[in-house]
């Protein structure tokens, strides 16, 4: 434990699977229990991915319409911290209410610091897409609809490298983001810290404990591919769940204020 300013750091601890398991079975309950704010959430996050690859259709941009939704999962934990909110104040007895959930994240500064990370990763992300476009497929390349893109591809050794490649990126940048941020926004929420403890208390939770934590990263990804598939519908239901859960692991992961 190490003290900055007069504050003292937030205490890591290890967790194990069971860990995980039990925070996506709290998680339910709080959705279960609190349906309508984990719905709206939902249907909020599921409309903003809609809009984003009807807009690059309407664009003629269709083949970004994957790496965008894939970017957009990027945006997910920052998208629910109104069902941390929901969680925390249910753990405490309290009713939660709409105004007192905005008035608890309006007065919580160091998470537009948060959401601005998340926001410059997710850019970078699209512009590596581009960059690996322009190296593999042609520095003009663009194409007239979805069916083209895929053809090039996956018919085309250029097409299956960028594949690959921008698959690898995209794999190493999501991890990079889990790692900053799978308990920054519940802590940021919970405690008066800057944003830089918050990453750095996040990467050390990671660190100490890396299976359960990577096996937490892989049930985010898996339940969020299958949740876009259907126009994002998924994501009305998936999204709260993950949203409660995340709340419940930070609890387990960060020790209780001193």
């Amino acid at each position: 434990m190490s003290v900055i300013s007069g504050k003292v750091d937030p205490v890591v601890r290890p967790i194990a699977a069971a860990d995980v398991i039990d925070a996506l079975g709290k998680g339910l309950r709080d959705f279960q229990a609190m349906p309508l704010y984990g719905l709206a959430v939902g249907a909020l996050y599921a409309a903003g991915g809609n809009l984003i690859v009807l807009s690059v259709t309407a664009l003629g941009m269709t083949y970004l319409a994957y790496p965008l939704a894939a970017g957009f999962a990027l945006i997910g934990p920052f998208a629910a911290i109104a069902l941390y909110e929901v969680s925390r104040r249910r753990e405490r007895g309290e009713a939660p209410s709409a105004r007192d959930i905005w008035r608890a994240i309006r007065t919580r500064g160091e998470l537009g610091w948060m959401a601005f990370v998340t926001l410059f990763i997710f850019i970078m992300w699209m512009y590596q897409v581009r960059f690996l476009m322009a190296l593999f497929l042609g520095l003009h390349a663009s194409f007239s609809d979805i069916h083209g893109f895929i053809g090039a591809v996956l018919t085309t050794n250029e097409g299956l490298a960028f594949l690959v490649v921008g698959n690898v990126e995209g794999a190493v940048l999501s991890l990079i983001l889990f790692s900053l941020t799978v308990v920054s926004f519940p802590l940021l929420l919970d405690r008066d810290v800057d944003f830089v403890t918050a990453m750095i208390t996040s990467v050390r939770a990671v660190v100490m404990s890396p299976l359960p934590m990577i096996g937490w990263a892989l049930v985010i990804v898996v339940v969020l591919i299958v949740s876009v598939l259907p126009f994002f519908v998924g994501l009305l239901v998936t999204l709260p769940v993950l949203g409660h859960a995340t709340w419940h692991l930070y609890r387990r992961v960060v020790a209780p204020a001193p």
